[in-house]
């Protein structure tokens, strides 16, 4: 059994499709994010209409520049089928102004203090801005949460890990030049270790530059297998194990869940 960590149902064309394309191949949960306000209407009905859904709400770094308030990520935290804040975080790729760069750490250090109140963890998505993002990371030690789509390096990985964050890795780690990316999957410890496709975005290799589906996940899971020497049902067994660890408010729905489908067979 495997959990796609990360992916954007609601940019797909067709979500309830895709869903079913990834059961077929054993992908059992999902964690639809939210990016903007937008948005949060989306991924929480795609989860109402799934058990096996789950949602997030925040704001994504690149939509800051009009964040105004942010009680629409407090109220929706309060959705039974949320989980988690985000995504948020840092994005200074091609980004140089510094009254952006302060939007962004205000939206993300917003979502931080979010986080620790209504006590969920946090989806961040960080990029060219390794020092900024460890150091809220450390003003804020009463969090936790996931770097997703890693693409940093060593330092902010360690650095993370050291709090009490997760790492998750996207199809990334299957580009030919994606050295850096491999080096961290390899290191992350196994109990910190998460799995994701970003779909609609960013396809592992067989798939690379074609629209990315959750079923996806299994080839970036294999790879992981394969290049941190273990089995492929040890991955997913323990990446699983690791979402609904981090993601704690998915645990009781889970075995409630699993209950009713006992009891449903039974009858």
């Amino acid at each position: 059994m495997l959990v796609d960590s990360h992916c954007h149902l609601n940019y797909l064309d067709d979500a309830d499709a895709s869903l079913a394309a990834a059961r077929a191949v054993g992908v059992r949960e999902f964690l639809c994010i939210g990016v903007d306000a937008g948005t949060r209407a989306a991924v929480i009905g795609i989860a109402e209409r799934h058990a096996d859904v789950w949602a997030s709400v925040g704001l994504h770094p690149e939509s800051t520049g009009n964040a105004g308030s942010l009680d629409w990520v407090r109220d929706g935290a309060r959705h039974e089928r949320v989980v988690g804040i985000g995504e948020t975080g840092l994005d200074y790729f091609k980004v140089d102004a510094d009254d952006v760069r302060r939007g962004q750490r205000e939206s993300f250090s917003r979502h931080l203090e979010i986080a620790r109140d209504v006590s969920l963890p946090v989806i961040v998505h960080t990029r060219a801005a390794e020092a900024d993002t460890l150091e809220l990371l450390r003003l804020h030690r009463d969090t936790i949460g996931v770097l997703h789509c890693f693409t940093e390096s060593w330092n902010l990985a360690s650095g993370a890990l050291d709090l009490g964050w997760y790492v998750s890795i996207s199809g990334i780690v299957t580009f030919r030049n994606a050295a850096n990316v491999r080096e961290v999957a390899a290191r992350v410890p196994a109990d910190r270790l998460l799995v994701e496709t970003d779909s609609p975005f960013l396809a592992p290799v067989p798939h690379r530059g074609k629209t990315n589906e959750p079923a996806f996940v299994t080839h970036t899971a294999q790879f992981l297998a394969t290049l941190r020497g273990q089995s492929f049902e040890a991955l997913a067994e323990q990446t699983t194990a690791n979402f609904h660890r981090l993601f704690a408010r998915t645990r009781s729905r889970t075995r409630s869940q699993t209950r009713q489908e006992r009891t449903n067979s039974s009858s």
